[in-house]
């Protein structure tokens, strides 16, 4: 049984979902969770894959069926609940 997992064509998870504190070319100040990186073309394809400037925390996030479930929208699910539960105000009990 195969253990590799390709990215999902248009679906874009990850580049929306979570949050990104480190700088994203375009984006100074990284990006709020749930906002769509600036670096997504009009197929959410990465436009800075593969490139030097792009954040050490997308280059490191690889796909897996745990993330990516079995659609998109599966994939948005877990990441948004991943996102709260690593989110320093949730973690501390402090919901806001």
């Amino acid at each position: 049984m195969s253990t590799s997992f390709s990215c999902r064509p248009r679906c874009a998870a990850c580049c929306i979902a979570p949050s990104i504190s480190s700088a994203i070319p375009g984006m100074p100040n990284g990006k709020p969770a749930g906002v769509p990186c600036i670096q997504l073309d009009e197929h959410l394809a990465c436009k800075i894959f593969g490139r030097p400037d792009r954040p050490a925390v997308c280059a490191g996030l690889q796909p897996s069926f745990d993330m990516c479930g079995e659609n998109r929208e599966q994939a948005m699910f877990f990441l948004t609940q991943l996102e709260l539960a690593t989110a320093p105000a949730f973690s501390q009990g402090n919901i806001v």
